[in-house]
């Protein structure tokens, strides 16, 4: 590949030109806003000069209800040797290019499956794709060359490819990813009218529950407009649980044994099969999931603490595996969650505490 061109300056389009223009391609950048384009391009992911002939690979990165129109015009115009999409859901898009007749040899659709609760040009990184899955659904109409240019901007991108079926990765993200979106929002819509004493008692789970409510609606909309059957058939599991556990609860409250037997029974399978769910999660590198032991350290709010923890973890041979931060509520301190191998934990509090770090249980 040495001519690209991306047709939608977003947060994914112009990541993936910012990741290619470093890597020496000649990136071209289009978006129906101009001044989108002109951003991108400030930033280094290409230029607004149109290619003088057909590039190399042409991505699509517009919301999925335009991706097959846009598509469409991209391909009647000849503008490339290879055409993809990263819209993040597959049948639609290609079903609507199917129904206008065109050649697909020439297509692959593709999803990175990374993203921010920001969007536009200036939240894109060079390395928004670095070691996550980009899916790939080629079929037998796809041509070896696009499916190897594609599999180029991945390894470009410094992504993991996985190939799928398109109907079997809608059915997969609407569970992982686009059912997630919803069921954030309704936990944090719960947070809307909330007495201001009860929501200055958020602590780290509402906020890790609730993070990705702060994603942009109108985006989700197109998304779960283009993938509303999936995304709905997984909601009705999750509702049937809801049920489940709703009459579980009012039988915790029941003055009979035997309903409150019935209730304490319904808590625990909900919560052991939460347990065996999440223990499918990968990984840290994609990897199988690792226990790792928690070393909490009391730091206060002011530059050079992590930094410090981090210089004193290494001076004791210690690699971190994972971080996490729980700000104090009204004081200018928090918990910083160490997670490391469990048998470096000992090692690990041992040398913060001779360092003057305070360990908390």
């Amino acid at each position: 590949m040495r001519t690209a061109l991306v047709i939608g300056t977003g947060l994914v389009g112009t990541s993936a030109a910012l990741a290619l223009a470093a890597r020496g391609i000649q990136v071209h950048l289009v978006d129906r806003d101009p001044s989108s384009a002109q951003t991108a391009a400030a930033l280094g992911a290409g230029t607004e000069r149109a290619p003088e002939g057909p590039v190399d690979l042409a991505i699509v990165a517009v919301p999925p209800a335009h991706t097959a129109s846009v598509l469409a015009g991209a391909m009647r115009e000849g503008a490339a040797r290879a055409y993809l999409d990263v819209a993040s859901v597959k049948g639609g898009p290609r079903r609507e290019l199917e129904a206008l007749g065109l050649d697909l040899t020439p297509y692959i659709g593709t999803h990175p499956m990374a993203g921010k609760e920001r969007s536009g040009p200036l939240a894109a990184t060079e390395d928004l794709f670095e070691g996550r899955p980009w899916v790939l659904t080629p079929t037998r109409e796809t041509d070896t060359e696009v499916l190897n240019l594609a599999l180029e901007l991945v390894a470009l991108c410094r992504a993991v490819p996985v190939v799928m079926d398109a109907e079997a990765h809608d059915r997969a993200v609407a569970l992982v990813s686009h059912t997630p979106q919803l069921i954030s929002s309704m936990v944090a819509a719960r947070l809307e009218e909330a007495d201001e004493t009860a929501v200055r008692l958020c602590g780290q789970g509402v906020r890790d529950v609730t993070r990705i409510a702060a994603s942009d609606p109108r985006m989700w909309v197109e998304i779960l407009s283009a993938n509303p059957g999936p995304v709905a058939d997984v909601l009705a599991r999750v509702a049937t649980d809801l049920e489940g556990t709703v009459r579980a609860l009012r039988g915790l409250q029941s003055a009979d044994a035997n309903e409150r037997g019935e209730g304490t029974r319904g808590i625990e399978d909900v919560l052991r099969r939460g347990n065996a769910g999440r223990v499918r999660v990968p990984g840290k590198h994609g990897a199988a999931p690792a226990a790792y032991e928690i070393v909490a350290v009391l730091i206060s709010d002011r530059p050079g603490e992590l930094a410090g923890i981090f210089a004193d973890a290494g001076r004791a041979g210690v690699n971190i595996e994972d971080v996490r931060i729980e700000h104090a509520t009204g004081q200018q301190a928090g918990l910083v969650q160490l997670m490391v191998e469990p048998s470096a934990a000992s090692t690990l509090s041992t040398a913060l505490t001779e360092r003057g770090w305070s360990i908390r249980p």
